[in-house]
This record gives structure tokens, sequence and C-alpha cells, in this order.
């Protein structure tokens, strides 16, 4: 029997065994620890082999089917570039998701998390990441982690990852996922609309939160030519603007769909 976990490439934890016929068979089993983690346990090894992950982190084979038939339906509603749609293939994005809507991850809705907050539905999170136009390598700065699913398929895209998060709560269990995920991210604890200014300028800036505008620093940390994307207007909707900076303090403004996006919090949001 070969028992395997751990990331493979740019995949994502799983649990693979493979089992071999012998006489006598070879018996093995997986079971939940008290600190909800998955157990791989073979007595009849000479040496018993066991490896621990936590049980958010198993991807099953109908996880990978709902996941496809997802990316499918984000293709029929106009999503094209062909890094979003692979990152959105390889992301688990139950892994994310409460375990109380385990059911629905992989339904294009947004869902609650902790926080009274929300992770975008996948319509969402593919739109805003196709509407970055980003290169691998690119050095991208998110504002608002939430559960930690956008800043993973930034990080799937191959972009070089920074996120900010206001609630606690919410940094604190994200870093856990990306630590989990062993993804490259960096993310701190802060008010989001006033950036990161410690690695700035940023090729990329994507906020997932709504802003009566577009927060003054976060034009400042965005480089010559990057671009920037978030969903600005009223608190009960918002149109998902794109503003690329073309020279000094020249911007080019596009305004496109309506959403609808919790606010941003902060100096430059909603207030506290």
């Amino acid at each position: 029997m070969k028992a395997r976990t751990g990331r493979e490439g740019n995949s994502f934890p799983q649990i693979n065994l493979t089992f071999h016929i012998q006489s006598p068979p070879i018996n093995a089993y997986l079971c939940i620890s008290k600190n909800s983690e998955v157990e791989l346990h073979s007595p009849s090894l000479a040496t018993n082999r066991r490896k621990s992950i936590p049980v958010y982190m198993i991807d099953t084979f109908k996880d990978k089917g709902l996941r496809r038939r997802m990316v499918e339906l984000l293709e029929e509603k106009g999503i094209t570039d062909p890094h979003v749609l692979e990152a959105m293939r390889e992301v688990p994005r139950h892994f994310f998701v409460d375990a109380t809507f385990s059911s629905e991850a992989y339904l294009d809705k947004a869902l609650p998390i902790d926080a009274g907050q929300t992770i975008s539905s996948p319509f969402t999170v593919a739109y805003q990441s196709q509407l970055l136009q980003a290169k691998r390598k690119m050095k991208v700065l998110e504002i608002g982690t939430g559960s930690g699913y956008q800043a993973a398929v930034l990080a799937a895209m191959g972009l070089k990852v920074f996120t900010v998060e206001r609630e606690a709560r919410l940094h604190r269990s994200a870093k856990v996922r990306f630590e989990e995920l062993e993804l490259e991210i960096r993310a701190t604890l802060s008010d989001g609309s006033l950036g990161w200014p410690t690695y700035q300028p940023y090729e990329r800036i994507l906020v997932t939160a709504a802003s009566p505008s577009v927060p003054q620093p976060l034009q400042q940390q965005l480089d010559e030519k990057g671009i920037l994307v978030a969903p600005i207007g009223e608190r009960e909707q918002q149109i998902m603007t794109r503003v690329t900076r073309l020279v000094g303090n020249e911007f080019k403004v596009e305004k496109l769909l309506p959403f609808q996006f919790v606010p941003l919090k902060g100096r430059y949001g909603f207030g506290e």
C-alpha cells in the first residue's frame, strides 16, 4: 500500500491511497481524531504509516467534479481568461467555506463567513480576477482578505499576493489556511483603505469591498501602467470599476457591471 498526502506541483492537498494485492491483504483505514483531523492508519505494516490533515482539506472526486462544472458555468457567463479558469478549477472553494454551507460551496452565490462578511460568488471572483489582466509573477495587493479564497485564486494564477484584512478573526483564520495549503501569500491586519505602503508600488490592486470612491492611498500605491479593480458606489449597490494608472497622477477610469459588496470599513471607506 502507498499512502500520500500533500501538494504536488501547484495542486492542493489531498489523500491518495493505492492498494496492491498481497497475501495476506493489507488493511488500512481513515479515522477522524479529536482535533478534527483525518488520520491514515495501516496496522498491518511493520511501520504504521500515519498522517494527519484537517478534515476540510479533503478534496474528493465529487468536489473536483463540482468544481469542473462550476468552471463550465463561468465560461458560459463570459469568463475567458485561461489563467483565471485554471485557477478556479484548481483551488478547492469548499476549503474556505464554513462547514454549515459546504454543500453550497460550488454554487454561484456569495456565502456568509465570520465577522458578518461574505465569500464572493465564483463569478464575482473570476470576473474581478479577469479584469486585472494580470501576468505571472506580477505583484498584486488585495484589500479584504476575508476567507482567503480570492487570494488563493490569485496565487494559483502565479501572482505575488499581498493581502490586507481589518477583522482579526478573518485575518487569523485565512493565515492558517494559507500555511496549511503552503501558499506563499503575505497577509497583514490593518485598515485596508490605507493599502500596504511597505511593499508599494503594486502592479495590480484588487478591492473586495465596496467604497464610495477609489481610496486615494490605493491610487498612489499603484505602479505606472498598473490596474486597480474595485466596486465603487453606494452601500446598497456599486459599479465594478477598473482604474489604469497612465503617467504620474493621470488615470483612466472604466465603469462596468453593477454589483453588491459588503462595505469597506476604514478611513477611506464607509467609516468605522
